[in-house]
């Protein structure tokens, strides 16, 4: 009973607690110098035009949590408004609360992930527990770029690899169906939703042995697909915008600046720190997924710029998590 109770007490710390304390010093222990939120009144116009204006989930609780914000601080906590004003606008500490919350959620279900079964590490509470504060601590290192989308795009990715992994492990297509609807859901946040599919594929497809006739999976990977580009397309002929595809293209950027090349120096080395923990099947799942997302890094390379590390992240979580899993039952299932 007393071990029962220390594990739960663990898990809430190593999940909840120690996830949150970093999150709220990265928000409040200091300011950002890439994006200034903290003295934005209302949420700028650029996130309702260009490529912004598709992230249609982020934008409405943005909008809504702000003016709830604004009207519970002005009828309950009038008193505190001086200090609360202090730390920042009513608009940042809204951008807080929203990606508290799903910053907490990804924290859950990593934890989750990492507890699966069959898995390398989850006999073993250790290394469970070093594998998922490395996860959280690259989540919360990626804010010194806050923005209002990343922290929920991050927690529909967590949540689609778990039911990737589920379906992978029962072939119950009850999780197939929810993953399809993450997917779908979370195109309305980021277009980072399309990773969901290069994970899902990366699980049953193995490029060195690719061939029509023996890829099992393709009805699978087809309503994966069709869970993605359906909405997408979608928005683009609901929300019409100039310039759609891009904010702008940094090619020349991404190679001639000093930040932008410790960007990628950064995502390469914990790439290549993260394959060095795999296991031999573990790495060409690594390889098949980094392969698949190949579209996601060149969109990264044109038209993002490398230091924000905030792209990088969903590469390195879906990395970080195949380290974890036990593939080869994946592929013997």
């Amino acid at each position: 009973m007393l071990q029962n109770n220390d594990e739960k007490i663990s898990s809430v710390l190593f999940t909840a607690i120690l996830p949150f304390l970093l999150f709220f010093m990265a928000y409040y222990g200091f300011e950002s110098s890439y994006v200034k939120l903290k003295t934005m009144e209302r949420a700028p116009d650029f996130m309702f035009s260009s490529v912004y204006a598709y992230r249609v989930i982020p934008n409405f609780l943005t909008v809504h949590i702000t003016t709830f914000l604004t009207d519970f601080i002005n009828s309950n906590l009038i008193s505190l408004k001086p200090f609360i004003a202090k730390n920042g606008t009513v608009f940042y500490h809204s951008i807080f609360l929203i990606n508290l919350v799903f910053f907490l959620g990804s924290s859950v279900v990593l934890n989750k992930i990492l507890k699966f079964e069959p898995n390398l590490f989850a006999s073993d509470p250790r290394l469970r527990k070093l594998l998922h504060l490395l996860g959280v601590f690259l989540m919360v290192i990626v804010q010194y770029v806050p923005t209002n989308c990343d922290s929920i795009a991050v927690f529909f990715f967590l949540a689609g690899i778990f039911f990737s992994l589920k379906y992978s492990k029962s072939r119950q297509s009850r999780d197939l169906f929810i993953l399809v609807g993450i997917i779908f859901i979370s195109t309305f946040v980021r277009e980072t939703a399309c990773l969901n599919i290069a994970f899902f594929a990366a699980l049953f497809f193995d490029y060195r042995k690719f061939s029509i006739k023996n890829f099992a999976f393709y009805k699978e990977i087809t309503a994966v697909i069709l869970a993605f580009v359906i909405p997408y397309i979608g928005l683009r002929m609901i929300i019409p915008q100039e310039g759609a595809v891009a904010e702008g293209f940094y090619l020349v950027q991404n190679f001639s600046s000093p930040f932008n090349l410790a960007g990628l120096v950064f995502g390469t080395v914990v790439l290549y720190f993260i394959y060095q923990l795999c296991g031999v099947a573990e790495r060409n799942t690594f390889k098949n997924f980094i392969i698949l997302s190949v579209p996601y890094l060149g969109m990264i390379t044109f038209v993002g710029l490398f230091w924000e590390t905030r792209l990088w992240l969903p590469l390195l979580l879906g990395v970080l998590v195949i380290s974890s899993q036990n593939i080869n039952f994946i592929k013997l299932k």
